[in-house]
């Protein structure tokens, strides 16, 4: 090809036509929009893929699917409240996975239908979860009677509390009798999960450091019940020993209001031993807290949290979403770090210029 006088093995070829769309049958298998009704009769008939779907509009960010799950969720929740809501937390490496398998699986083998809402961390940097709950309990992932559900927690302890406990009436207006919350790990999240609970367990390790210092004061005092894990092999009597020691320091705490003596137990998930003691336990606890109304009084509490947690939430939602205020802090935080204002100043000024009268 010759080109300005010059030979050159460039040249233009023509173009491949582009289909209208690359799949045709695309949008012939697309999931059709549910509405509101869908969501709860699918609900209601213990449908898997719609209670998954409407988790899912729960977790949304969109302000429609927010509207649209606040529809079912008032929808399914006269359905609600029958279940026995339990929270299990412990170190990581405590084997909470293992132990949320091997005693899941003993509930499902007396008849109970069980949802296992595992919440997972996520990263501050890119903002993602693995969500690996799943995989970590093939067995139970497979039970016709069992539910899971890994969620990601987000970077606030508000939104963990406000989906999960919205995730809880939608399981139980499906008709599960046992919800299981799984934590991230000890730490703040811990108050969290209590205040959605009706009985808050704690899973311990023997041999993992000194057993009185062991895990922080806060979270022993929050646990209805302790659990030393991995008491088998050449570690059983280590487990026994790490039981007495704490049975021994719970003693210091005061008594619960709801007259319940914590107790310590051992057990082994990977062989599967002294898990019916554990569920004996807590059935002892429901026992003893509905007789004495400390157990409908912990539910009434906890609505009560609920009511101020959501306003917090959605103060804080309108604040930040405000034209007003996203255009102050854009003018305010080059100042601060320049170092021209604090950012005290400049907080009290963003806030400031939404008081002041428009």
């Amino acid at each position: 090809m010759v080109e300005g006088g010059f030979e050159t093995a460039l040249h233009e070829r023509e173009g491949v036509e582009q289909p209208v769309q690359v799949n045709p049958y695309l949008r012939k298998h697309r999931r059709r929009e549910l509405a509101v009704d869908d969501y709860v009769e699918g609900i209601r008939r213990g449908d898997r893929v719609v209670l998954s779907r409407a988790i899912t509009l729960i977790e949304s960010l969109n302000p429609e699917h927010q509207r649209v799950a606040q529809q079912v969720i008032e929808r399914c929740l006269p359905y609600a409240g029958n279940s026995l809501r339990l929270g299990i937390t412990g170190v990581p490496g405590v084997g909470k996975s293992t132990f949320i398998e091997s005693f899941g699986k003993y509930l499902t083998s007396m008849g109970k239908n069980i949802a296992v809402l595992a919440i997972d961390p996520s990263s501050e940097r890119s903002k993602g979860s693995i969500l690996g709950d799943k995989t970590r309990m093939e067995l139970l992932s497979c039970d016709p009677h069992a539910f899971i559900r890994p969620s990601p927690s987000g970077l606030t302890l508000g939104g963990v509390a406000r989906k999960t406990r919205e995730t809880i009436i939608l399981c139980e207006a499906a008709g599960f009798d046992t919800i299981i919350v799984e934590t991230v790990g000890v730490g703040q999240s811990e108050t969290v999960v209590k205040s959605m609970v009706d009985f808050f367990l704690l899973l311990m390790l023997a041999g993992a450091g000194d057993e009185l210092q062991g895990i922080k004061r806060g979270i022993m005092e929050m646990a209805d019940g302790l659990v030393i894990n991995k008491a088998d092999g050449d570690n059983v009597h280590a487990a026994e020993l790490a039981r007495t020691r704490y049975q021994s320091a719970l003693h210091l705490f005061p008594m619960n209001d709801n007259g319940w003596a914590v107790p310590v137990l051992t057990c082994s998930a990977l062989e599967h031993t002294s898990i019916d003691k554990v569920w004996q336990t807590i059935l002892e606890f429901e026992v003893l807290t509905k007789g004495n109304g400390s157990f409908v009084r912990n539910r009434n509490e906890q609505n009560v949290k609920i009511f101020y947690d959501w306003m917090d939430f959605t103060i804080k939602n309108n604040f930040f979403n405000n034209p007003a205020v996203q255009s102050s802090i854009e003018e305010m935080l080059p100042k601060v770090l320049a170092g021209e204002i604090t950012p005290y100043q400049a907080g009290s000024t963003v806030v400031g210029e939404l008081q002041s009268p428009a």
